[in-house]
């Protein structure tokens, strides 16, 4: 009995975000989502009683009977949310979309999440998966779990530090040319970057995410539909998921502790390579990367696990800011600022940026994408990564 096949069985038609300075959103949550909803209904060009699927990202606290009757939809057929912390199941949420619309389960999924300090503290859903092999020894945050393992990949694999330098300073660029993004008008160098001080080594400030207050929502519909509805429609070309060796001690204790998490072993795909074998692309057919950086170093292995960078020393010779920039470089990412210099509400607006490139609407525009990549959350208790593509991909 074979499966049912999710490339190019849905695409993303319709997009909205809204981001604010951390603690300083107008309206909480429910609201929030609601607006973010509307708003890329109406991108879509639908009515939002026309949805009949609801996907959230961890943490939120809106289900889609919640939000469903909030919008007055006709039916609610498909509803749930994507376990995991650290932005780890981000993209595996626009995958679930679908997977429901390429089994008939629904035929128009909205994706969405939405965080206010107000309602919810700061991080609060991040606290959950801190084992005691952590917190025995003082380590209880995403920045100290992440600086272990960004560590080792510096000393043990040799990747150069230079390569996370290059990935924030072409998110800065990048948002020189983005009027929403926090870094806007906020130029940085390297001798900025350097003299900023340690979060938890090697991580300096600029090597954190943001922390915003906001919403954001993805309308999913069939390819049949979509194709009726507007010509740069975003494909979901393929996508995969995986918690690799159960995470936690296990993990923590291999020879995958360096990678982020998408690596596999021999005999057995990891999600990278599973994402590629659903796509029938491989890393070189990748015009445009956004990849979630809850720190850089995080990012840098998951670009790594991808197959879009070598690891060790000759990492460095293709993170260097002129090549991860837009309309120079030959691996241009997180082309909004990314969660670093863009926004932060658990990585979603990548997803949008994502769709952006493949309409050709985005800030920093990539010429002529076809294919665009979305990387969830690295060194997360589970991960995940979306391939999009335009109509002429599939």
């Amino acid at each position: 009995m074979s499966g049912i096949s999710m490339r190019g069985a849905a695409a993303v038609v319709g997009v909205s975000e809204l981001h604010y300075k951390r603690g300083e959103a107008p309206h909480g949550e429910l609201r929030m989502t609601l607006e973010a909803i509307v708003a890329a209904c109406a991108d879509a060009g639908i009515s939002p009683r026309e949805l009949d699927g609801f996907v959230s990202y961890a943490g939120g606290g809106h289900d889609g009977a919640i939000i469903g009757g909030a919008l007055g939809v006709d039916d609610v057929r498909w509803s749930n949310m994507m376990w995991g912390g650290g932005g780890g199941t981000v993209a595996a949420a626009v995958n679930n979309a679908a997977v429901a619309i390429a089994a008939g389960q629904a035929e128009c999924v909205i994706v969405y999440r939405s965080m206010a300090q107000e309602d919810t503290g700061r991080l609060g859903y991040a606290k959950y998966f801190y084992g005691s092999h952590y917190l025995a020894h003082g380590i209880g945050s995403p920045a100290q779990v992440c600086a272990l393992r960004t560590q080792r990949l510096l000393e043990h694999d040799g990747v150069p530090r230079e390569a996370m330098r290059a990935l924030v300073l072409a998110a800065y660029g990048h948002a020189q040319n983005n009027p929403t993004a926090a870094g806007y008008g906020r130029p940085l160098d390297e001798a900025t970057y350097d003299a900023s001080r340690m979060i938890a080594e090697p991580f300096h400030l600029f090597d954190c995410s943001r922390e915003n207050d906001g919403a954001v929502a993805l309308v999913l519909v069939s390819a049949e539909r979509a194709k009726s509805m507007r010509p740069d429609a975003a494909y979901v070309l393929a996508g995969a998921q995986g918690a690799p060796g159960g995470y936690s001690s296990i993990i923590d204790n291999d020879d995958l502790y360096t990678t982020a998490g998408f690596a596999g072993r021999p005999g057995r795909p990891g999600v990278a390579e599973r994402l590629w074998t659903a796509a029938g692309l491989g890393p070189d057919d990748v015009d445009v990367v956004q990849v979630y950086e809850n720190f850089s170093g995080p990012a840098v292995a998951a670009l790594i696990d991808h197959g879009l960078v070598p690891t060790g020393p000759a990492a460095g010779d293709v993170l260097t800011v002129d090549n991860l920039t837009a309309g120079i470089g030959k691996l241009p990412v997180n082309t909004s600022g990314g969660n670093i210099a863009d926004s932060f509400v658990n990585g979603m607006g990548l997803a949008v940026e994502a769709v952006r490139q493949i309409r050709g609407t985005s800030t920093n525009p990539v010429e002529g994408a076809r294919t665009s990549l979305f990387i969830g959350g690295p060194m997360a208790p589970v991960v995940s990564s979306t391939l999009f593509g335009h109509q002429d991909a599939l």
